[in-house]
């Protein structure tokens, strides 16, 4: 069952690498595609400014619009201070709680509103899958760092001022979203495609932690199903249904590539490593178990289930996209 009649999209955030992704697969399929954003880049579809906090000309865009995507929060590859958390912090809950004050004062609100999650808000999941239903909120494990209690005191908070909007004629759905893997220039994928080009891509720290991922095609086919199906609503993990563990996924990618060897990064090599570029170990050393347990039981298809045949498709998208040729 897919969508049947063009509507009109509204994406927050949508000058992001996913918010551009969607904006140009839905502009493409014929659909009114309106982007909010801090600022007004060059695209085929209308942008409306908003300082993501304040009621202004913007809402009027959601009044009328079929489907509401959030995806606007500041990015959290960075270190995590106290300037950067609040800001990472605000960025989101202050979005969303003015998307759901421009819902609720719509003469015609939104049928549907999805709003970004994040799959780390579960616990470091060695031991078992985490779906929607037996999945565990994490933050409360015995010597968790502060940096992973604080992502999930992101992620609760920007699901609570979510569940908490009043808009009684919108469905609600909170996407926790693994990483979105698609060839995009400075994307998720290109980044770790570079360490194995560069004979960085072996294992993270222990290479026993699990990644959780999504290839960009089913993100956005799953997008699709979500404004199909209308008896879906709630937490969605927006997944691929086979997580691996790193070891296995950066072998993967290594092999997709055609890299014969890719040096292990110790734990103490990655805090060194995180501190020069700016970032945390968070991202890459927690275990993220999570399996789409909603999306399959209504039905969907993954195209790309596995990581592998999932990795091999992706190393072409992007040597295609830059003329470039996979190493044999």
């Amino acid at each position: 069952m897919g969508i049947s009649k063009p509507l009109r999209i509204v994406i927050a955030g949508g000058s992001g690498q996913v918010g551009r992704m969607l904006a140009r697969h839905f502009h493409g399929c014929g659909h009114a595609v309106t982007v909010i954003a801090r600022h007004v880049s060059p695209s085929q579809w209308r942008t409306a400014l908003w300082n993501g906090r304040d009621l202004d000309s913007w809402s009027r865009d959601i009044d009328g619009a079929d489907v509401m995507i959030n995806l606007a929060g500041r990015s959290v590859n960075c270190r995590y201070n106290e300037k950067n958390r609040r800001e990472i912090m605000e960025s989101r809950v202050q979005t969303t709680r003015v998307i759901g004050r421009a819902i609720a004062a719509a003469a015609q609100p939104p049928p549907l509103w999805m709003n970004a999650s994040t799959a780390t808000i579960y616990r470091h999941a060695l031991d078992r899958n985490m779906d929607e239903a037996t999945g565990e909120i994490g933050g409360n494990e015995p010597d968790v760092p502060s940096t992973w209690r604080f992502s999930i005191d992101v992620a609760t908070a920007w699901e609570r001022v979510f569940t908490e909007a009043t808009t009684p004629q919108t469905r609600k759905i909170a996407l926790r979203s693994a990483m979105i893997m698609y060839p995009s220039r400075g994307g998720i994928f290109d980044t770790l495609l570079r360490l194995v080009r560069i004979g960085l891509g072996g294992q993270a720290g222990s290479g026993d932690q699990f990644v959780s991922w999504i290839h960009g095609v089913d993100f956005i086919r799953a997008i699709e199903f979500l404004i199909a199906h209308e008896e879906l609503d709630g937490t969605i993990n927006v997944s691929s249904p086979h997580p691996l563990p790193d070891r296995d996924f950066m072998r993967a990618l290594r092999r997709a590539w055609g890299a014969p060897i890719g040096l292990l990064a110790t734990r103490w090599m990655l805090e060194i490593g995180a501190m020069l570029l700016r970032t945390e170990t968070e991202l890459i050393l927690k275990s993220r178990r999570v399996v789409p347990a909603r999306l399959l039981d209504a039905g969907f298809e993954f195209q790309f289930p596995q990581w592998p045949e999932a990795v091999q498709d992706l190393v072409r998208r992007w040597s295609e996209h830059r003329g470039q040729r996979a190493e044999k």
